[in-house]
C-alpha cells in the first residue's frame, strides 16, 4: 500500500461553491491532517519518555468514513462535505487526513468540523507510529 497524493484545496474548493449546496453555506473550514515528530503518547498524556516519530503506518475502513460523513449530514446546518484519507507508509509531514465542512453559520461547521474529524480520527483509523 503505497501513500496519495493530497488533492488541492483550492480544487475542492471550486468544487464546493459550484454545488448546488454552496448557496446555503456561509462558511467552509478545512481539516489537513499530517504526520508529526511528536509522539501521540507525548503530546496527549505527556510522556516524557516517548522517542520521536519517523513516520506512520496509516489505513482506514472506508465504510466507517462514509457512515461518519452520513452522520454528520445529520447535523445542524451541514451542507456540504468532501473528505480525503491517505494510507500507506507516511513519514513526518506527510498528509494524512483533508476534511472540508461546509455550512450556514461558523458554530454549525466548527461543531461539524470537530465532530466528524473525531469520528474518522477515534474510529475509523489505524495510525501506527514509527519511531
Amino acid at each position: 500500500m503505497s501513500r496519495k497524493e493530497m488533492p488541492s484545496l483550492d480544487e475542492w474548493m471550486r468544487e464546493a461553491k459550484a454545488d448546488p449546496a454552496a448557496a446555503d453555506c456561509g462558511m467552509f473550514l478545512f481539516h489537513n491532517g499530517t504526520v508529526r515528530r511528536t509522539a501521540k503518547a507525548r503530546v496527549r498524556m505527556n510522556d516524557e519518555s516517548s522517542l520521536p516519530v519517523t513516520g506512520m503506518e496509516f489505513s482506514y475502513d472506508p465504510a466507517g468514513v462514509n457512515s461518519a460523513i452520513e452522520a454528520a449530514y445529520k447535523l445542524p446546518g451541514v451542507y456540504y462535505i468532501r473528505v480525503w484519507l491517505n494510507e500507506g507508509e507516511l513519514t513526518v509531514g506527510d498528509d494524512i487526513m483533508l476534511v472540508l465542512v461546509g455550512g450556514d453559520i461558523r458554530p454549525h461547521v466548527i461543531d461539524a468540523l470537530q465532530q466528524l474529524v473525531g469520528e474518522i480520527k477515534n474510529n475509523c483509523v489505524v495510525e501506527k507510529e514509527k519511531y
